[in-house]
């Protein structure tokens, strides 16, 4: 086992891996940028380093002083946590090139599943459902044009680089495809480097999906059950629960085991999620984040694993602790994003918290950084905490959330606490049958009615 862990992230993440490298024996070093300095996980640290300046692209993607700092503090691994270097195939590398163990999947995974086209052809070649589309890449707009009519509308051309929505575009028509073909591809340029894309059938009403994987360097790959993200405003998760509303038994455990005969055949070490959109009964493979999710609090709610616990043994060359046939998943866990936000219009709140006071009770947890005093600084993602509950099924657990996020102070900033509890009020939300888009047309016909009676007085 590990001796020492640099975690290379910032925030809660950062924060939750200390908490799991205490609990097994580990030391810590937490890396920061110099608007970090007194963040909590920096506090609690065995050794922190300053890094570089606020700029993410000066420090937390900064990869030679991450590599530095490690070296100077006789790290053995290097946790990415989510965001930042998490998924860079490159850093991997040079983390194992370096000398260090990088607590993630190997190089050629994160390479494999962070183009979508690649991805999309070796989830279909393991025996995953997709989305009919394009086979590969489309790289002129004649092409992309006669393959979309033959598609038939509507159709979504995505980035192959991309993620949380940018660089994807709805064509409904095909007098509109010419157009958002160009703005797809700069938008993939801009924001990904990379202007390749690729088409989907766009389905109106999908859920979206996600089971959480793990594999080991001994061959076992399982699955963890699923989680329900569908509550999503501009492709951003916003609440996410599990077990998800739609599905039975039967569907969970088939399309859980065909995953992690994915990932076993892949030879997939560490944890995962394989996420995809259900629509009408059917599952459709969408794509695979070869890290740990912002949501897997809600996954060790339901079956009482620690995840990044695990990621930890099994960088370190154990076996899975946990087996298939023991798992028990149990009661409802629901997750809600809290963040510095204005609630009505979104925009970022950064500034100093002056009051704080997290929830609790029994199956509340709140997984954040912040104190009193504590400044938001305006640099980074506006993710302030987690809150987290689990009941015995979901009427009490959306019951416990309703009581958990009126007792939950953060005073100073603005926040997207009112969001959520104007959600949990909604009829759709209350009976679970709503998709990805139901929340962004919820929060656009709540503005038009706020308008008209603006209008009126």
């Amino acid at each position: 086992m590990f001796k020492k862990v640099l975690i290379a992230n910032r925030g809660e993440i950062a924060l939750r891996i200390h908490r799991a490298c205490k609990e097994m024996g580990i030391e810590t070093v937490v890396v920061h940028s110099t608007a970090d300095a007194n963040a909590m996980a920096v506090r609690l640290a065995d050794e922190s380093v300053c890094i570089g300046p606020p700029q993410s692209k000066d420090s937390y993607l900064n990869v030679h002083a991450i590599l530095s700092a490690a070296a100077l503090t006789g790290a053995d691994a290097i946790h990415p946590g989510y965001g930042f270097l998490s998924e860079n195939a490159q850093f991997a590398r040079m983390v194992e090139e370096h000398g260090f163990t990088f607590i993630g999947p190997k190089a050629e995974h994160i390479d494999l599943m962070g183009d979508k086209v690649s991805a999309k052809q070796t989830a279909q070649k393991l025996g995953l459902p997709v989305i009919p589309g394009s086979p590969g890449a489309v790289s002129n707009v004649d092409e992309g044009l006669e393959m979309a009519k033959e598609m038939g509308f509507p159709i979504l051309i995505k980035a192959a680089s991309g993620g949380g929505g940018r660089g994807m575009k709805v064509v409904r028509k095909a007098e509109e495809f010419v157009e958002q073909y160009k703005t797809a591809r700069t938008e993939a340029k801009a924001n990904f480097g990379d202007d390749t894309v690729y088409m989907e059938k766009y389905l109106e009403k999908p859920r979206h999906i996600e089971i959480q994987i793990f594999g080991d360097k001994h061959g076992n790959a399982i699955h963890l059950g699923e989680r329900d993200c569908s509550t999503q405003r501009r492709h951003q998760k916003v609440i996410e629960e599990a077990p998800s509303p739609v599905l039975s038994e039967e569907a969970r455990a088939e399309i859980g085991n065909r995953a992690a005969n994915m990932i076993r055949e892949m030879g997939y070490v560490g944890a995962g999620t394989i996420e995809f959109l259900w629509e009408d009964g059917e599952f459709f493979f969408m794509e695979m984040n070869t890290r740990i999710q912002v949501e897997h609090p809600v996954t060790e709610m339901l079956t009482g694993i620690d995840l990044i616990a695990e990621q930890i043994r099994v960088a370190a060359g154990e076996p899975l602790s946990i087996n298939k046939d023991v798992i028990r998943f149990r009661g409802h866990a629901m997750e809600v994003r809290i963040n510095a936000e204005d609630p009505e219009t979104f925009i970022p709140s950064p500034g100093e918290i002056r009051t704080f006071h997290a929830a609790g009770g029994l199956g509340v947890r709140f997984d954040s950084a912040v104190y009193n005093g504590y400044r938001i600084p305006p640099y980074y993602d506006s993710m302030i905490g987690k809150l987290i509950v689990h009941g015995r099924n979901r009427e009490e657990c959306m019951a416990r959330m309703r009581r958990a996020i009126q007792e939950t102070v953060v005073d100073g900033v603005k926040t997207t606490l009112p969001l959520h509890i104007w959600i949990l009020d909604q009829p759709e939300f209350i009976s679970g049958e709503y998709n990805i888009h139901w929340l962004e047309k919820k929060l656009e016909a709540k503005r038009d009615a706020q308008s008209e009676v603006k209008k009126a007085g």
